[in-house]
Protein backbone atom coordinates (compact mmCIF):
# COMPACT_ATOMS: atom_id res chain seq x y z
CA UNK A 1 0.00 0.00 0.00
CA UNK A 2 1.43 3.50 -1.02
CA UNK A 3 2.25 5.64 2.35
CA UNK A 4 2.20 9.37 2.21
CA UNK A 5 5.47 11.46 2.04
CA UNK A 6 5.29 14.32 1.02
CA UNK A 7 3.03 17.27 0.77
CA UNK A 8 4.37 19.72 -1.78
CA UNK A 9 2.58 23.47 -2.42
CA UNK A 10 3.51 25.33 -5.36
CA UNK A 11 4.23 29.02 -4.42
CA UNK A 12 4.76 32.16 -6.02
CA UNK A 13 7.09 34.05 -3.58
CA UNK A 14 8.77 30.95 -1.94
CA UNK A 15 10.19 33.04 0.81
CA UNK A 16 7.87 34.51 1.49
CA UNK A 17 6.09 31.66 2.06
CA UNK A 18 9.05 29.62 3.98
CA UNK A 19 8.74 32.77 6.35
CA UNK A 20 5.16 32.19 6.62
CA UNK A 21 5.19 28.44 7.45
CA UNK A 22 8.50 28.93 9.67
CA UNK A 23 7.80 32.34 11.21
CA UNK A 24 3.84 32.54 11.77
CA UNK A 25 3.31 28.82 11.96
CA UNK A 26 5.74 27.47 13.75
CA UNK A 27 7.26 24.85 11.65
CA UNK A 28 11.04 23.52 11.40
CA UNK A 29 12.37 24.34 8.32
CA UNK A 30 14.41 21.97 7.21
CA UNK A 31 16.35 23.02 4.06
CA UNK A 32 15.86 25.16 1.14
CA UNK A 33 17.14 24.49 -2.05
CA UNK A 34 17.04 24.88 -6.14
CA UNK A 35 13.24 26.33 -5.62
CA UNK A 36 12.31 24.01 -2.76
CA UNK A 37 11.79 23.97 0.68
CA UNK A 38 11.15 21.31 2.99
CA UNK A 39 9.30 21.57 6.63
CA UNK A 40 9.25 18.54 9.83
CA UNK A 41 6.01 18.24 10.48
CA UNK A 42 7.11 14.67 12.77
CA UNK A 43 5.26 12.66 9.95
CA UNK A 44 4.58 13.04 6.41
CA UNK A 45 6.77 16.09 5.55
CA UNK A 46 5.27 19.35 3.89
CA UNK A 47 7.31 20.92 1.02
CA UNK A 48 7.11 24.01 -0.99
CA UNK A 49 8.07 24.28 -4.66
CA UNK A 50 8.32 27.75 -6.90
CA UNK A 51 5.46 27.88 -8.89
CA UNK A 52 7.35 28.77 -12.13
CA UNK A 53 9.78 25.57 -12.42
CA UNK A 54 6.58 23.24 -11.98
CA UNK A 55 6.02 22.50 -15.37
CA UNK A 56 9.73 21.41 -15.92
CA UNK A 57 8.52 18.86 -12.93
CA UNK A 58 5.21 17.84 -14.21
CA UNK A 59 5.90 18.47 -18.03
CA UNK A 60 2.76 20.76 -18.08
CA UNK A 61 1.69 24.20 -16.90
CA UNK A 62 -0.39 23.58 -13.06
CA UNK A 63 -3.20 25.89 -13.00
CA UNK A 64 -3.36 29.19 -11.02
CA UNK A 65 -4.47 29.73 -8.03
CA UNK A 66 -4.87 27.70 -4.71
CA UNK A 67 -7.06 24.63 -4.61
CA UNK A 68 -6.81 22.39 -1.63
CA UNK A 69 -5.95 22.06 2.13
CA UNK A 70 -2.74 20.90 4.32
CA UNK A 71 -4.02 19.54 8.01
CA UNK A 72 -1.57 19.37 10.66
CA UNK A 73 -2.58 18.01 13.90
CA UNK A 74 -2.10 19.99 17.28
CA UNK A 75 -2.84 19.08 21.09
CA UNK A 76 -4.23 22.92 21.74
CA UNK A 77 -6.21 24.21 18.70
CA UNK A 78 -7.29 27.53 21.00
CA UNK A 79 -3.63 27.96 22.10
CA UNK A 80 -2.65 27.64 18.62
CA UNK A 81 -5.13 30.19 17.10
CA UNK A 82 -3.97 32.79 19.85
CA UNK A 83 -0.09 32.39 19.05
CA UNK A 84 -0.58 32.60 15.36
CA UNK A 85 -2.45 35.70 15.40
CA UNK A 86 0.17 36.78 17.54
CA UNK A 87 2.35 36.22 14.88
CA UNK A 88 0.62 38.05 11.59
CA UNK A 89 -1.91 34.71 10.36
CA UNK A 90 -4.79 35.79 8.82
CA UNK A 91 -7.75 33.48 10.02
CA UNK A 92 -10.19 32.22 7.94
CA UNK A 93 -12.47 30.72 10.50
CA UNK A 94 -11.88 30.65 14.70
CA UNK A 95 -11.84 27.26 16.28
CA UNK A 96 -15.24 25.13 16.17
CA UNK A 97 -15.89 21.67 17.24
CA UNK A 98 -16.99 19.55 14.36
CA UNK A 99 -19.31 16.75 14.17
CA UNK A 100 -16.36 14.32 12.72
CA UNK A 101 -14.20 14.75 15.57
CA UNK A 102 -11.79 17.27 15.06
CA UNK A 103 -12.18 21.20 16.67
CA UNK A 104 -10.52 23.16 13.50
CA UNK A 105 -8.74 26.65 12.67
CA UNK A 106 -8.25 28.02 9.44
CA UNK A 107 -5.54 30.18 8.16
CA UNK A 108 -4.13 30.73 4.64
CA UNK A 109 -0.80 30.63 3.30
CA UNK A 110 0.68 33.86 1.14
CA UNK A 111 -0.64 32.03 -2.21
CA UNK A 112 -4.12 31.73 -0.92
CA UNK A 113 -4.12 27.66 -0.22
CA UNK A 114 -5.86 26.41 3.44
CA UNK A 115 -4.24 25.50 6.47
CA UNK A 116 -6.71 23.97 8.89
CA UNK A 117 -5.21 23.25 12.10
CA UNK A 118 -6.90 20.09 14.03
CA UNK A 119 -7.19 19.02 17.74
CA UNK A 120 -8.99 15.62 17.85
CA UNK A 121 -12.31 15.63 20.26
CA UNK A 122 -15.16 13.04 20.85
CA UNK A 123 -16.83 12.76 17.31
CA UNK A 124 -20.44 13.24 17.68
CA UNK A 125 -21.59 12.01 13.89
CA UNK A 126 -21.04 8.72 13.23
CA UNK A 127 -19.33 6.84 10.12
CA UNK A 128 -21.51 4.97 7.10
CA UNK A 129 -19.50 2.08 6.75
CA UNK A 130 -17.30 1.74 2.80
CA UNK A 131 -19.32 -0.05 0.32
Amino acid sequence: MPRLGHVILYASNLDASVRFYRDVLGLTHRFTDAGYAEFDTGGARLALYERRRAEWLTGRPVSPGPAGEVVLLVDDVDATADEIRRRGATVLSPPADRPWGHRTLHVADPDGFVVEFAQQIPRTRSRSPAK
